[in-house]
Parts: structure tokens; sequence; C-alpha cells
């Protein structure tokens, strides 16, 4: 069984943790859904109580192996304390290192993955305005809906979360699923 872990943090777009989170798990993909705080409940962008399954702290000392796959979800000021939260960042970093699927939206490619070496060489889209913070890599950014280079995939915002989710689908479980999926989900 194919395993993901998916990021929350006070802040975060709500849109684009359940909509990963619901089409991963619709996958047959084992989700671990992960607060980078001390707290398993966080409070997402438009006031919404989100509960993770465990907080990072707690999924890190249990020595799991690496999932397949991680995803880091936009929104302010969520995408902020995900980029300010060192075993976040390290944990993005070893997924990328190891070859792991590193999927990011909104805000999240813009301001986390230039800490993690994820977009060293690889073409990516984030929410308009954010790419400004990616520095160097700011040159292979493109404007797109989702991008899907190597083991990257980003997203750009909310809108975009269903291709950028099913997109992770695809990668992770293949296309009958995803066709499944998409065909049972009423999707355009």
């Amino acid at each position: 069984m194919k395993k993901a872990v998916v990021f929350i943090a006070d802040g975060t777009e709500e849109i684009e943790v359940i909509t990963p989170v619901d089409y991963l798990r619709r996958a047959a993909v084992q989700v671990t859904l992960v607060s980078v705080s001390q707290s398993r409940t966080v409070t997402a962008s438009h006031g919404v109580s989100i509960n993770a399954d465990m907080t990072l702290e707690s999924y890190l000392s249990a020595g799991e192996e690496l999932p397949d796959a991680v995803v880091v979800p936009g929104g302010m000021p969520g995408t902020t304390n995900i980029a300010e939260c060192r075993a976040a960042v390290d944990f993005v970093s070893q997924m990328n290192d190891a070859g792991k699927l590193v999927c990011a939206i909104c805000a999240a490619p813009g301001l986390v993955l230039p800490l993690t070496g994820a977009l060293k060489g690889r073409a990516w889209t984030c929410y308009p305005g954010c790419e400004e913070k990616a520095g160097e890599f700011v040159k292979t950014h493109k404007e797109e809906a989702f991008v899907h280079d190597a083991n990257l995939i980003t997203g750009r915002g909310p809108g975009a979360a269903e291709q950028f989710s099913m997109e992770i689908v695809r990668t992770l479980t293949g296309d009958a699923i995803f066709t499944k999926i998409k065909e049972g989900s009423m999707q355009r």
C-alpha cells in the first residue's frame, strides 16, 4: 500500500488539505495528516478546525520509513508556519533526496520548497507573486494550474487543488484508479 504524509499548520488553506487527503484515500493510499505544531488540532485559514492524525514530533519519533509522498499545502500564515518548522523542511528535503514524491501547492512551492532543494533544475508553479520569494528558482517557474517534473508536483492554488491532487493520485496509483476516481467524483 502506498503511503503519504500531508502537513497542516495553523493558517493552512482548507481546500489544499482536504482535497488531496480525500482523493488519496479514495485511491486507497494510506494518508497520515501531520500537524507541524505541538497540537493535533489546527485552525485553518478560513476558521475551519482540522484534526491531524498526529504531530510531526510524534510521527518522527515513531521511526516510520519515508512515505511515498509528502504534500505541503499553502494558505497564509500556514505556509509560513510550515517554512519556519525546521523538522518539516528537513523532512521534505529527505523526501526529495530519496527521490520520493514531493508535492506542494499555492504559496508552499515558493516559500517552503526553496529551503529543501526540491526546485533545483525543475519546472514548478505556485500562487501568483510567491515565485518572487523563490530566489534563483524563479527562472523555472511556470504559470500553469499544476506542473509535474520528475518527483515534484506543484499546484497554483485552491482552484487547482483538484487537478493537483489527481496528478498525485495518478502518479502513486496509476491511470486505472485515476480514471475510476475522476469518473466517480464527476470531475470535468
